[in-house]
């Protein structure tokens, strides 16, 4: 479930960015995602240790697919790259 929520909340973000620059047809967004990322949280929150499970980037992408399929973003290639830490963020838009 977290998978998914971090895959919406990534394209939400994506969106945001190609709205608020007026543009509408990127080609790829490379991101990084840490291995403990957490949505809407961006930072590991220990209070939450014991109900933790570690991303699996695969659900993401197919959660992003999923997301973008009906949207502008449907044809941009998302380049994941897994990282230490619990952030993500995005490296580069290519358009």
């Amino acid at each position: 479930m977290h998978d998914f929520l971090l895959a919406k909340e990534i394209v939400d973000a994506v969106l945001q960015i190609s709205k608020e620059k007026n543009i509408e047809n990127i080609k790829v967004v490379s991101l990084e995602i840490g291995g403990a990322s957490i949505p809407h949280d961006h930072q590991h929150n220990h209070e939450h240790d014991e109900h933790f499970d570690e991303l699996n980037l695969e659900n993401v992408r197919f959660g992003i697919e999923s997301i973008t399929k009906d949207t502008i973003l449907k044809n941009t290639k998302f380049e994941i790259k897994k990282v230490v830490g619990g952030n993500w963020r995005i490296v580069d838009i290519e358009v």
